[in-house]
C-alpha cells in the first residue's frame, strides 16, 4: 500500500497498463518532478474524479478516431497505445492550463459574476497573447477623463430630474433594472459626483456583470465563444465591451493585420464622431470571446457614467430576450449604439471593407459575411 503521506499527492496525469490482469496506472504526483512518477495499481488510487477524466479522455479520443474513420493498430489489451497516452497527457496539461487561466482571470476581474473556462472540443490552451482588463486601457497620448464636473442631489432618481434629464434624455432603466429605451439612445448614468448612494436604481453598467458567465470552445470552428450558465431576463445588463481605446487610423492600420488573420475585434466609438476606436485584440474583458451572429440575443448601447465626452462612451451589451442558462452570448458586429445596421453603419472596423469574412453564426437570418 501507499503511505498515507504519498496519497496526499494527488495525480494529475494517468496512462494504463495492464500486468497480469492487474490495471496499473503510471501516476505523475502534484508537485512532484517527473522522475518521481510511479506505476500504481488501481487499488491504491484514492481519485475518483481525475480517474472518471482518464476515461471520458481515453472514450473521446477514440471516439474521434472512429468520426474520422482513422485506422489504427488492432489493441493487444496489455498496454495504452501511445497516440492515446500522448492525447491523455496532453488533455491533462489543457485541463491544469485552462483552470489556472481561469483562476487567473477571476482574481482580475472586478464584478460579481463568476468566469469559468471550458474546452471539450479539441487542445486548444489559454490564448497566449490576451491580458485581461476591466475598463477602457488608452494608448499612448490619448487621455481618458474619467471623473465627472457635476452630478445630481436627487433623493430618488426615478421621480426627479436625475443625470439623464440634465443630458435631455429618459432614465434609461425601470424599477425591474431592465432598460427600457430604444436602441441609439444613450445611457446616463449616476456618476461619483451624484449625492445618491450605490443602490440608485440609476446604476447599473457600473457595477459590471452579475451573472456566473463560461468560455468555451466552440465545435463548429468559431473559436472561443461565450455562455450564460444562469437566466438572463429579457432587456438586463450582461457586460460591457471593453478594450484598448486608439484614434481611428491606428485602427485601420491594425485592420489590415486583423484582415489577414480573419478576425475582428474593433468597434469604433462614433456615437457622435469616428475619432476612436475600441481594439480588444490584446486587451479585453469576457466580451472579447463573444461571437457574432446575424440573430443576437445582445444589444449594444452607448453608456456615460464619470466620462461625459461624447467621442468615448462606453459599450454595453444588454439581452434582447430571455436568455437561457446554457446558451451562447452573440452580438451583430455590424451594430452599432445607434442600433443602425444600414449599409452606412457597416464599419465596426474600417479596414473590413477590404476583406470579407465568411460569417458561421447558422442563423437562419444570416447575412453570409461578418462584414
Amino acid at each position: 500500500m501507499v503511505s498515507e503521506n504519498f496519497k496526499n499527492h494527488w495525480p494529475t496525469v494517468k496512462f494504463k497498463c495492464l500486468s497480469q490482469d492487474m490495471e496499473y496506472y503510471l501516476v505523475k504526483w502534484k508537485g512532484w518532478p517527473d522522475s518521481t512518477n510511479t506505476w500504481e495499481p488501481l487499488q491504491n488510487l484514492k481519485c475518483p474524479l481525475l480517474l472518471q477524466q482518464f476515461s471520458n479522455d481515453k472514450h473521446n479520443y477514440l471516439s474521434q478516431v472512429k468520426k474520422g474513420k482513422a485506422i489504427t493498430p488492432k489493441n493487444n489489451n496489455k498496454t495504452l497505445k501511445p497516440a492515446i497516452a500522448e492525447y491523455i497527457v496532453k488533455k491533462a496539461k489543457q485541463r491544469i492550463a485552462l483552470q489556472r487561466w481561469q483562476d487567473e482571470l477571476n482574481r482580475r476581474k472586478n464584478h460579481k459574476g463568476m468566469i469559468f473556462v471550458e474546452n471539450t472540443v479539441d487542445l486548444e490552451g489559454p490564448p497566449s497573447d490576451f491580458y485581461y482588463i476591466n475598463e477602457y486601457k488608452p494608448a499612448p497620448g490619448i487621455s481618458l477623463v474619467n471623473e465627472a464636473t457635476f452630478g445630481c442631489s436627487c433623493t430618488d432618481c426615478f421621480f426627479q430630474k436625475c443625470c439623464p434629464a440634465e443630458a435631455g434624455v429618459l432614465l434609461a432603466y425601470n424599477k425591474n433594472q431592465q432598460i427600457r429605451i430604444p436602441p441609439g439612445t444613450p445611457i446616463y448614468e449616476c456618476n461619483s459626483r451624484c449625492q445618491c448612494g450605490p443602490d440608485c436604481p440609476n446604476r447599473i453598467v457600473q457595477k459590471g456583470t452579475q451573472y456566473s458567465l463560461c468560455i468555451f470552445r466552440t465545435s463548429n470552428g468559431r473559436g472561443w465563444g461565450v455562455k450564460t450558465l444562469v437566466k438572463i431576463k429579457r432587456m438586463s445588463f450582461v457586460m460591457e465591451y471593453v478594450g484598448e481605446v486608439i484614434t481611428s487610423e491606428e485602427a485601420e492600420r491594425r485592420g489590415q493585420f486583423y484582415d489577414n488573420k480573419g478576425i475582428t475585434y474593433l468597434f469604433d466609438l462614433d456615437y457622435e464622431s469616428d475619432e476612436f476606436t475600441v481594439d480588444a485584440a490584446r486587451y479585453g474583458n469576457v466580451s472579447h470571446f463573444v461571437n457574432h451572429s446575424c440573430d443576437p440575443n445582445l444589444q449594444v448601447f452607448n453608456v456615460f457614467i464619470d466620462n461625459l465626452d461624447t467621442r468615448l462612451p462606453r459599450i454595453a451589451l444588454f439581452s434582447t430576450r430571455t436568455i437561457n442558462a446554457g446558451e451562447e452570448l452573440t452580438f451583430d458586429y455590424q451594430m452599432k449604439g445607434s442600433g443602425d445596421i444600414s449599409s452606412d453603419s457597416i464599419d465596426h472596423s474600417p479596414a473590413k471593407k477590404r476583406v470579407r469574412t465568411v460569417c458561421k453564426c447558422g442563423a437562419v437570418t444570416c447575412r453570409g459575411y461578418l462584414n
